[in-house]
């Protein structure tokens, strides 16, 4: 597969004879802090520093946005060692200012008791955050004020896709399978009245449910719940990472993912990939998916006519939402052979075991071509209503 370059949008009065400067954005607020810092580092690893500057930028737990190392290897996930911002940070204290405004593209460099340090123009954004506070709408309502393009689905799209609640009353709406669910919202859960309701709601599905924050990732948070004794420590769980909580009922089925890329013509699907848990788990948690790394089969062992169907039902989703750019969509192959969406991921993991890239490797674009591909569609891409 291949594809024809397409002009950058750099800033008014600036020539394409110049490499386009990418600020790769990372780290963030969210419990999925560590993920993204670990897929920054393949992808420092794997941009074509002859086609682009980089500025890696990286946000600290505690929101400060730093200068960091371009050292990539210190940010792997290793022996069970989790990365993090402040591990490679320039600075303890300064901090990266974007502008506020779109006339200008400069971005300043600022530490207590010196004079800001201007950093040049940055043309495009790679938000590589995934949660709340980056991946939610959040990040991108900030870069469509300063009138900074970046790569990825917009405002509205992103805060849907994070949400999975909204995610699955999209999907429906444009007639999109899902599977039983129910939402606890943060009100429910201050009362025994409130309460006493969600659990007489979660008991009209079958068991096991799966009880998730609504607007995590990662497998963060998540309780694989087959006995109603479990439930309350199960909300608890996933409250600690969000106030609002879904319960999905388990379904019979395989694991099927599929990723979305958009083309000149238009988006397309890549292969699928299956996602085999280990024995040793209930379900593809954390561990499971990052410390122990299951197995992801590639493409995945479906019929030519499943695997077309996945694709045209990857697409439609993808179109549903409003995405942009990229997203991966999850879905179960259930045992009686239909397809149903789990959940859609507008900013999928690019670490050196995520499905996303190794998708389309499988498909015919490599991951640099990719993140080519990309960083070109941003540059091409104007930001405000479109």
């Amino acid at each position: 597969m291949s594809y024809e370059p397409t002009s950058p949008n750099l800033p008014e009065g600036r020539t394409s004879g110049r490499k386009p400067r990418v600020a790769i954005v990372f780290g963030g607020r969210s419990s999925e802090h560590a993920i993204s810092v670990s897929t920054a580092g393949s992808v420092l690893r794997a941009i074509d520093r002859t086609l682009y500057d980089v500025l890696p930028i990286g946000i600290t737990h505690d929101g400060r946005w730093a200068l960091t190392s371009d050292e990539s290897s210190r940010m792997a996930i290793t022996d069970g060692r989790l990365p993090s911002v402040e591990q490679v940070a320039e600075s303890a204290e300064g901090q990266v200012v974007l502008p506020v405004s779109s006339a200008s593209r400069e971005v300043v460099w600022s530490e207590p008791g010196a004079v800001p340090k201007a950093l040049g123009e940055v043309d495009v954004v790679l938000p590589l955050l995934h949660g709340p506070w980056g991946e939610d709408g959040t990040l991108q309502g900030l870069l469509e004020l300063s009138g900074v393009p970046y790569v990825g689905s917009g405002v509205l799209a992103s805060a849907v896709g994070m949400d999975k609640e909204y995610t699955k009353r999209v999907l429906t709406s444009f007639g999109l399978a899902v599977g039983p669910y129910t939402v606890v919202r943060p009100r429910d859960w201050e009362t025994e009245a409130g309460r006493a309701a969600a659990r007489e709601r979660i008991a009209e599905l079958q068991l096991p449910v799966f009880v998730k924050p609504c607007r995590a990732g990662s497998s963060m948070g998540i309780t694989k719940v087959k006995d109603l004794e479990q439930l309350d420590a199960a909300i608890e769980e996933a409250r600690r990472h969000d106030p609002k909580v879904i319960v999905e009922e388990g379904l019979r089925g395989r694991e099927i993912e599929c990723g979305v890329l958009e083309f000149e013509d238009g988006p397309r699907a890549s292969l699928p990939s299956e996602i085999k848990v280990d024995g040793d788990f209930e379900f593809y948690d954390f561990e499971a998916k990052y410390i122990d790394s299951s197995e992801v089969e590639i493409p995945a062992r479906l019929s030519g006519d499943e695997t077309a169907e996945l694709q045209q039902l990857a697409v439609r989703a993808f179109e549903a939402l409003g995405c942009e750019g990229l997203a991966r969509v999850d879905f179960f192959l259930l045992d009686d052979g239909g397809w149903v969406v789990n959940e859609i991921n507008t900013m999928p993991g690019f670490t050196p075991i995520s499905a996303y890239p190794k998708m389309w490797e499988a498909t015919g674009v490599p991951y640099p071509e990719l993140i080519d591909r990309l960083l070109k569609a941003a540059l091409s891409r104007s930001t405000g209503l479109r």
